[in-house]
């Protein structure tokens, strides 16, 4: 029986109550702002002014919800844990004890001696005040015990009568919708495999819709790169319930005596400065982790929108000199080096270099990226296999696929590739062996590591077999990275489709998208730093026209929009002019001067109130300085626009405010502000939070930058 009656968990201007039952699990009375200290008094009280009825009052609904409610406690919303044991269910009940304690942590442990079963929580506030939540559920009873699922949960209060979901699709990842939330259980899905472009990615409860910088958000993120459910519970007995969880198949999570399935991590963020609040959370606990990458982020040049599959080492060589003159520091050879692969119809799977069009192997054009100063990348889809490759036609049983669908129907192929078993011991070391081969020939510096496909009747061994890949991938990679110290590695999948938290435990940063137009990318880079600090996420300039869109844009905005991210290049650099030669070698100053407080500062999202303009600003950690780029994607609604307020300054200094031309001028008329006439201004802090600066009004797709610097 606990002997607990509370604990409280406080970090970085969070706190968490829970409350000890005698008898169940504990259950959350407060998530939300540091409570400061409190005596058992208060507790007592604060536990009373918030129960929902006194005993013995009949059992019409839960007293609390516990941290895994059931039918048990009353709760009428959606299980926390759904098992079976041979076909019958699994009714638990607990007796849960704290293993640990340390002020911003807990571990604790509940049994239930007739269901044969063993619960360990772990429930953190981290750096930042990110709140970590994950479950195991242990099988120590008889039979076979099959998980449907089990979920993390946290409550918010009623007040939060909005609720903002994510979708997507190619080239349009991590698109928001607000709406009034749901009464009843809410469940969003994913089910490709990985998070898919149309990932839920985070959920989001707020005090009306969401703001950037002020209101209550309650937000939940999973760290899992495969299927998720996101779950919301807004009852008419209960509090709120904000989840996320793995989605299994059946048959998936078999337990026999003495195994065990853990849950990924679910992060929980709460901010009572909005959208920018929840963020900064994300922000400081992703920079904290011992594994974020400590040095500064490399200006990129990665090949694919400069040759895609046509590759000749004379031109890719000329290639690499050219962007080691304008100041790129990595060169990342993509798709079309290896076997067979002159099309996206044959080759994957057996990584070996191209003798027809590498004679001489890629050890000359590394060799001289290295020479010129730049680090060398090289493009692997680890997890996919084309038909037409040695592998598969040596190896068609390590498919990961219903045997009925291979070849695929007519019709129905996906992209004519197939994905790999990595959970078959033959295929993950196919992989590792071939992949540590070249890395370690080369001296690969950097692996842009692609996923192009959904899983589709992903069968392994007989049984549905994406939990098993997913953590088979994260082997994969772990263990590259601890046989080649240094080698960084990007999740790319057929753009943004697979970039959570949980694949970010093993990679340095993520490719957001596969537009490089940069006006849809201020809306995917804006809602990927939702969760990512920018020097995660690549942001490339690409060639007017796009290619994923046909939209053509000036070479300042293009650039504007790569520095709010881990800049680079996906251009055909030989064929610049020579006036744009000179903007991206200038533009490549800019980013290594900047990129410092760029890379570690908090960003912030002034309001406006034209819909027409994107504003975001980078604040350094002390405020001595900042970066703000003001954006437009359409026509501005008045010929006299808005002030701009320069969020995150300190009041009580002095800045200096001037424009940054490096990126080339912005197109404007009409309204021409007088403090540009110098192309600089000083003023207090204060002033410019709260007053701001006349903006210009900018042309359509025009770009603005401003630096403010401490004087």
């Amino acid at each position: 029986m606990n002997t607990r009656t509370w604990t409280v968990l406080r970090r970085d201007g969070v706190s968490i109550v829970l409350a000890h039952p005698e008898a169940g699990l504990p259950a959350v009375l407060h998530w939300g702002a540091d409570l400061g200290d409190l005596t058992d008094a208060d507790l007592a009280a604060l536990d009373r002014a918030t129960a929902r009825q006194t005993a013995p009052g009949t059992l019409d609904a839960a007293w609390r919800v516990p941290l895994v409610p059931q039918e048990s406690d009353g709760w009428a919303g959606r299980p926390g844990l759904l098992a079976t044991r041979d076909g019958r269910p699994v009714f638990p009940r607990w007796t849960s004890a704290v293993e640990h304690e340390d002020g911003h942590g807990l571990r604790l442990a509940a049994t239930d001696a007739d269901s044969g079963l063993v619960l360990r929580t772990s429930l953190e506030i981290g750096a930042g005040g990110l709140v970590l939540l994950d479950h195991e559920i242990e099988h120590v009873g008889e039979g076979v015990l099959e998980v449907a699922w089990l979920e993390a949960a946290l409550p918010v209060p009623k007040s939060a009568d909005h609720l903002t979901q994510f979708t997507g699709r190619w080239a349009r990842e991590k698109a928001p919708l607000t709406a009034p939330m749901p009464r009843g259980t809410t469940v969003r899905e994913t089910r490709r495999g990985r998070g898919g472009h149309d990932s839920p990615w985070v959920t989001l409860a707020s005090e009306g819709a969401p703001r950037d910088r002020d209101g209550g958000v309650w937000a939940v993120h999973l760290g899992w790169s495969a299927d998720v459910r996101h779950r919301t519970d807004r009852l008419t007995e209960h509090v709120s319930l904000l989840g996320a969880g793995e989605l299994v198949r059946p048959g998936e999570i078999r337990l026999a005596p003495g195994e065990a399935y853990r849950t990924p991590t679910a992060y929980f963020s709460w901010s009572d400065t909005g959208l920018d609040g929840v963020a900064d959370r994300f922000h400081t606990w992703m920079r904290a982790r011992p594994q974020h990458p400590g040095t500064p982020r490399p200006l990129v040049l990665n090949t694919w929108e400069a040759v895609y599959f046509d590759h000749d080492p004379a031109r890719l060589e000329a290639l690499a000199r050219k962007a080691a003159a304008v100041g790129v520091e990595r060169f990342v050879l993509d798709d079309g080096w290896f076997h067979l692969r002159r099309d996206d119809t044959a080759g994957l799977g057996d990584w070996e270099v191209d003798p027809a069009v590498w004679p001489d192997g890629l050890g000359p054009l590394a060799d001289l990226v290295h020479g010129l100063g730049m680090q060398f990348g090289l493009w692997f889809e680890p997890e996919m296999v084309n038909l037409d490759s040695d592998l598969a036609r040596a190896h068609p049983d390590w498919l990961l696929a219903n045997p009925a669908s291979v070849p695929a129907p007519e019709g129905l192929s996906f992209r004519t590739q197939y994905v790999l078993d990595l959970a078959h011991p033959g295929a993950w070391e196919h992989l590792r062996s071939r992949m540590s081969a070249l890395v370690g020939a080369l001296g690969i510096d950097f692996v842009k590591w692609d996923h192009n496909r959904d899983l589709v009747e992903a069968v392994h061994e007989g049984r549905p077999g994406t939990h098993e890949q997913t953590l088979a991938a994260y082997r994969l990679i772990a263990r590259l990275k601890a046989d080649h110290p240094g080698l960084e590695i990007e999740s790319c999948s057929s753009g943004g489709a697979r970039t959570d938290l949980g694949i970010l435990q093993y990679t340095d940063r993520v490719w957001a998208s596969d537009s490089n137009d940069p006006v849809e990318r201020q809306e995917i880079q804006r809602w990927t730093e939702l969760v990512l600090p920018p020097e995660l996420i690549g942001a490339h300039v690409g060639p007017s026209p796009a290619h994923s869109s046909g939209r053509a844009t000036p070479l300042s905005y293009r650039i504007a929009t790569s520095l709010q991210g881990s800049a680079g290049f996906e251009w055909d650099l030989l064929a610049c002019d020579e006036e744009e030669t000179a903007r991206i070698t200038a533009f490549a100053a800019l980013y290594k001067e900047l990129r410092g407080l760029l890379h570690t500062g908090a960003v912030v999202h002034p309001e406006t109130v034209d819909p027409a303009l994107r504003v975001r600003g980078v604040v350094a950690p002390d405020r001595s300085e900042a970066v703000y780029t003001v954006c437009t994607t359409a026509s501005l609604e008045d010929a006299l626009t808005e002030r701009l307020r320069l969020d995150g300054l300190d009041p009580e200094r002095r800045y200096r405010v001037r424009v940054r031309e490096e990126i080339g001028a912005a197109q404007r008329g009409w309204v021409h502000p007088q403090w540009l006439d110098g192309g600089e201004t000083v003023l207090p802090g204060r002033v410019l939070t709260g007053i701001g600066l006349q903006l210009p009004t900018l042309w359509p797709v025009q770009a603005l930058m401003l630096h403010a610097t401490a004087v």
